[in-house]
């Protein structure tokens, strides 16, 4: 079996007038031993579809396989082969860092021993500490915990690392490749594009219910038209003249952007495209104020596609 998930012509539709269509016909293959991201605004779908993919909703339509086999004809084995940390784990306060290990234990046939999942997560001086008494990120690191627990082959994780703070993201991102690296499969939604660019081999971006991009990181960053960003500070009075300028045609350059105070040039070539931009612009006398460059990043894609700042969206 090569693949993990298997979702085709997906659809979630909920009755009322007018009907809901929050999942509109999606596809995903997910290759065993493979990081895969889903990324989307809020009201995209991507939480209906990892929610069907999780088996906690039924689809309307739609194939799913999980690890080959479909949620209606063997569920309960299914379970024994997942683990599932949400957004926000609830867990008891009254228990110990173990005692809330070995409940999840309990759930599975095998899997790990209490010791083993908390030194995954790096818990053990925390080990016969009570969950209230925990950090934040001590806390995460739990749910994800229990969530690994069972020894699965696929595990989904939704929005691991939100409210953490650098150090408590880092940790988790040890986590998450460690497990990948003993061949097994995660499923990943993260509003954080570098998080998604470091850990995920592929990325779906969802928006109004279905995928509008798939590929790896970089493929994605190289079909928004280039792989450096160029900004530059100018006056919002100038903006007709900016416009006049045909700065589209300047060396290597794919797409322009002009907001008030910002001009933005997608490029593959700063060392190239910079000279031409400051030569026209001294020519027309239009002044400026601050150029940096930097790399396109998996923000830029969803921006270009989507029209909004992931962050901005979720947070």
């Amino acid at each position: 079996m090569n693949l993990a998930i298997e979702c085709h012509a997906l659809v979630k539709t909920y009755p009322g007038s007018p009907p809901t269509h929050a999942v509109r016909g999606i596809d995903l293959e997910v290759e065993v031993g493979e990081c895969f991201g889903v990324l989307g605004p809020n009201g995209a779908g991507k939480t209906t579809t990892i929610e069907i993919l999780e088996g906690l909703l039924d689809a309307t339509s739609g194939d799913v396989r999980i690890l080959g086999l479909r949620w209606q004809e063997a569920a309960q084995r299914i379970r024994q082969m997942i683990g599932v940390s949400l957004q926000e784990t609830k867990l008891s306060e009254k228990l110990t860092v173990a005692e809330t290990l070995r409940l999840f234990r309990s759930f599975y046939p095998s899997g790990l021993t209490v010791d083993e999942a908390i030194g995954l997560v790096s818990l053990e001086e925390k080990r016969d500490t009570w969950v209230r008494k925990l950090s934040g990120g001590q806390r995460q690191r739990l749910a994800v915990a229990t969530a690994l627990v069972g020894d699965p082959q696929l595990v989904f994780l939704d929005e691991p690392t939100t409210g953490l703070d650098p150090q408590s993201r880092r940790q988790l991102w040890e986590i998450i490749v460690n497990f990948r690296e003993r061949g097994r499969t995660v499923l990943l939604t993260t509003h954080y594009m570098d998080e998604a660019e470091r850990l995920c081999d592929r990325v779906a971006i969802v928006d109004a219910g279905k995928v509008i991009a798939l590929g790896t990181p970089q493929e994605l960053i190289r079909q928004v038209g280039g792989e450096h960003r160029v900004l530059v500070g100018v006056d919002a009075s100038d903006r007709d003249r900016i416009e006049a300028l045909g700065l589209e045609t300047l060396p290597t350059t794919s797409r322009v952007k002009l907001d008030d105070d910002e001009l933005v040039l997608t490029v593959t070539s700063p060392h190239l495209a910079i000279p031409a931009l400051l030569g026209i612009l001294e020519r027309h006398k239009i002044p400026f104020h601050g150029l940096t460059t930097r790399q396109a990043t998996l923000e830029d894609v969803f921006v270009e596609l989507t029209g909004k700042r992931l962050h901005d969206e979720e947070s």
